[in-house]
């Protein structure tokens, strides 16, 4: 794929992962393995409150070809088949689910040095297209989204977005929800490895008059332990440690406090995640 300004997702996505990448308020633990025949094999278990779940996924990669095969719990078959450059810079994502034959969908990825663009198309009972263009550089980028809806004539989403990346800083604004929200956000890192970093976000929902700040950070405390915490102005407080307990094996704890009710517990969480 070529060098270009990235796809529409990616606005304002490093701010978001650093806000929200890891933080559970769940129990979950990951094993992952590989077979003689070069296919992964991950199975997760997942407890949710009471609830329990758990799936097993197989990824095989075989040339130009990804399959990626998810069993649940709920007797589930997702199916994900992803085949690049069938044509000259361009990525085919085909994902289909059992029993669930209307969770279908086909999307077509197009990168240029200067811009991308993707097409989705959702094969439910009502058919809906989506479509995502970007143009700039890796530097700055310029982007757009929209939702159609054959079957009634209208515009199911529509959202545009700009990013600014330098090498040590990222910002970004995201205009919404049918123009409904705005949300600006500004990433700057602290190390040349991009391990260390502070965050703020602000949005704003002109329906309700309703803004949201919030601030956060990740600090590298060596190559094994990273501490993550963030606090908006609502007073939701969390905060996040990763640890490579052995080689590509992570352990994370982490919990959200609202510190405006001391008096209700903290939500908990933690992960664990083996793999060879």
């Amino acid at each position: 794929m070529s060098k270009g300004p990235g796809l529409f997702v990616d606005i304002g996505k490093r701010a978001k992962d650093l806000l929200t990448k890891d933080y559970t308020s769940d129990q979950k633990f990951t094993v992952s393995t590989y077979t003689g025949a070069g296919v992964a094999i991950t199975s997760t278990s997942l407890k949710k409150g009471g609830l329990s779940t758990g799936d097993v996924a197989a990824l095989y990669k075989y040339k130009n070809t990804q399959f990626d095969v998810k069993v649940d719990t709920d007797s589930n078959i997702s199916t994900t088949m992803t085949f690049t450059d069938i044509l000259p810079s361009t990525k085919t994502i085909a994902s289909f689910k059992v029993p669930d034959y209307n969770a279908g969908k086909l999307e077509v990825q197009y990168f240029h040095h200067h811009a991308t663009f993707t097409t989705t198309i959702a094969l439910y009972k009502t058919p809906v297209v989506d479509a995502t263009a970007t143009i700039g550089t890796p530097s700055i980028a310029f982007g757009a989204e929209a939702g159609y809806d054959p079957t009634k004539g209208n515009f199911t989403k529509y959202t545009a977005g700009i990013s600014v990346t330098k090498p040590d800083s990222c910002a970004s604004i995201i205009l919404g929800d049918k123009g409904d929200s705005i949300k600006a956000s500004y990433v700057h890192y602290l190390d040349n490895l991009k391990k260390s970093a502070a965050v703020g976000e602000i949005s704003r929902k002109f329906s309700t008059n309703e803004n949201t700040f919030t601030v956060g950070g990740a600090y590298a405390v060596d190559h094994l332990t990273l501490i993550k915490a963030k606090l908006n102005n609502h007073g939701r407080l969390g905060a996040l440690l990763q640890h490579e307990v052995i080689p590509k094996s992570l352990l994370t704890v982490s919990g959200e406090l609202d510190t405006k009710s001391l008096d209700k517990s903290p939500r908990l969480g933690l992960a664990f995640a083996l793999k060879p």
